[in-house]
């Protein structure tokens, strides 16, 4: 394709993970024309490159996506590899047009819809849907640039096991999940310590009785309670976005049964080395920096200064433009496995009430005009 041929298409979703797979079966319900664009080499790969001991928090009777459940034990929590091989098969089960190494550069309004362009292939289409979650940047401290050179220093996303690590101590910054599973993780091989306070911690044994008793009230409050529709989710959404999850498998208690040494937050840098807020001075070989991602939706240029704000995920502001897997879009469960199929299949409505797709018999289920869905 030269740089200035394009293709025409109904909807382009931007982002091949859970979200914009779960989105392209409800496209392919409705009969749409539709590409699903993603940077990555193959289905999943974002999965596959996390670290190599992660596993998912929510056991695999809810890690399923529309149309397919997760295979196996259903009270099992699939490893990282396991879930990508899934969302792998899954688009080739419903034959999504998963168009891979295709990372897009912009997405551009025109006079009658978009253009997403990805490096040389350009894309015109009425719908767009960001697909591409939470974890796009990954984030760590301004000050952490001075760091001495000979500590081996890297963000949680590039973290893949203790082999990575030079031997020596270990400093883990931030504990929030990531933060608790790497510390124990190191702690196996090198001195660590973690640095900061988790926002709260699960108040169970995390583990397949969890997932048979406790789990699914979990999962009842994070997709019925605690969402838009409900005085007590419109109230906790703004803080539940900004605040950190609560420790779930690695709990504090076995992270000091581990010994692991608890530390106060590391508020800079002294003669390259990291200092806490107590003062203290850490003299450690390694730093693994378990301090988030920010959103980066640059790439996105509107023709005038509209918001991207999106109630449920519909960009009142710019119609066509839609966002899914964010964080609290309707619910607690939103940015979730188990929460991802129901926003995708509310936006699959949004646009059929908006341009009803043609219909030819597909026996999918078949998504209902948005002002009938409430849950």
């Amino acid at each position: 394709m030269q740089g200035n041929q394009r293709t025409e298409v109904d909807t382009v979703v931007v982002g091949g993970g859970q979200a914009g797979l779960a989105m392209g079966y409800y496209l392919a319900s409705q009969h749409r024309n539709f590409v699903i664009l993603d940077e990555n080499p193959r289905a999943g790969a974002a999965w596959r490159e996390r670290w190599d001991s992660l596993r998912l928090f929510t056991p695999a009777k809810y890690d399923g996506l529309p149309g397919m459940p997760f295979p196996g034990d259903h009270l099992a929590f699939p490893t990282k590899d396991q879930l990508a091989d899934f969302l792998e098969d899954y688009s080739r089960r419903f034959e999504l047009p998963l168009v891979l190494g295709a990372r897009v550069d912009e997405v551009r309004q025109d006079d009658d819809g978009f253009v997403v362009a990805s490096g040389e292939r350009r894309w015109h289409a009425r719908n767009v849907v960001v697909a591409t979650g939470g974890h796009q940047l990954p984030k760590r401290p301004d000050f952490a640039k001075f760091l001495d050179p000979g500590i081996v220093q890297m963000h949680s996303n590039d973290y893949r096991n203790a082999q990575q690590l030079q031997p020596g101590p270990v400093l883990v910054v931030g504990l929030g999940n990531s933060g608790a599973e790497i510390a124990l993780e190191t702690s196996r091989t090198h001195p660590t310590a973690v640095s900061g306070k988790p926002s709260g911690e699960l108040p169970v044994r995390h583990g397949r009785a969890g997932a048979r008793f406790f789990l699914p009230v979990i999962r009842f409050l994070g997709l019925y309670v605690l969402t838009l529709n409900t005085p007590i989710g419109r109230r906790a959404a703004p803080g539940f976005k900004a605040m950190a999850a609560p420790l779930i498998r690695t709990r504090s208690q076995e992270l000091r049964a581990a010994g692991v040494q608890m530390v106060s937050r590391v508020a800079g840098i002294d003669a390259g080395k990291p200092v806490l807020e107590d003062g203290t001075t850490l003299d450690v070989a390694n730093v693994v920096w378990c301090t988030g991602y920010r959103e980066d939706f640059s790439w996105i240029k509107l023709q005038d200064a509209g918001s991207l704000d999106h109630p449920r995920g519909v960009v009142e502001s710019v119609p066509g433009l839609y966002f899914l897997g964010q964080e609290f879009q309707f619910a607690a469960a939103s940015a979730t496995l188990p929460g991802v199929g129901r926003d995708a299949r509310y936006l699959a409505g949004v646009m059929a009430s908006v341009r009803p797709a043609k219909q030819r018999g597909s026996t999918e289920v078949q998504p209902q005009p948005a002002e009938k869905k409430s849950a």
